[in-house]
């Protein structure tokens, strides 16, 4: 269900090309950076798991920016990824939601033992225990696409997903953080 972002290419090199309004900054990591998606799909309600096996509905807020991080527990860089996640979380940035959805294991179990070690405090975590998150079954129907990991999407204001970046983010950047400002500034 989510556009993949093969001809965003020449529009992120070109920002005046920009049909959406203004361009968002650049925010690299080493091997990638935010990638805008067009069109910009909402994000619909999606049926998780908690950590205590309680079924939940996860929803982005009107108003608010959110960004959904995916990670699975074969994931290295998502050890790297998740204290980060957590980091930015704990920072209590007004307009921001911060969650993070493990993809690859039902496992609650090992799940926690994965999380043991990292300081992930304040990081609201989940299971796509459904698959709808993802769609394991059919790509196609997916509201996400995993094209790599850990991939976090940001969901904007209007509650639809503006884009994502791939690989452990360091959000709390000058970079990231001034993505994230540009995106609780939009309407």
């Amino acid at each position: 269900m989510l556009l993949a972002a093969p001809a965003l290419g020449l529009a992120r090199l070109h920002p005046a090309r920009a049909e959406n309004g203004p361009w968002p900054p650049v925010f690299e990591t080493g091997r990638s950076q935010f990638t805008v998606v067009r069109p910009r799909a909402p994000m619909p309600p999606l049926r998780l798991q908690d950590l205590r096996g309680k079924d939940i509905v996860l929803s982005a807020k009107p108003g608010r920016v959110t960004l959904i991080n995916f990670w699975a527990t074969w994931c290295a860089a998502c050890r790297l990824d998740l204290p980060v996640m957590a980091s930015l979380a704990r920072s209590r940035v007004n307009g921001l939601d911060v969650h993070a959805i493990c993809t690859d294991t039902r496992d609650l179990g090992k799940i926690t033992r994965f999380l043991g070690g990292l300081n992930t405090q304040n990081l609201l975590f989940y299971v796509d225990a459904h698959g709808v998150a993802v769609a394991a079954s059919d790509p196609a129907e997916a509201t996400f696409r995993l094209i790599g990991m850990p991939i976090t999407y940001l969901v904007g204001r209007s509650n639809r997903i503006e884009g994502y970046i791939t690989g452990a983010a360091d959000w709390l950047s000058p970079a990231g953080t001034e993505l994230l400002q540009f995106y609780r500034e939009q309407a």
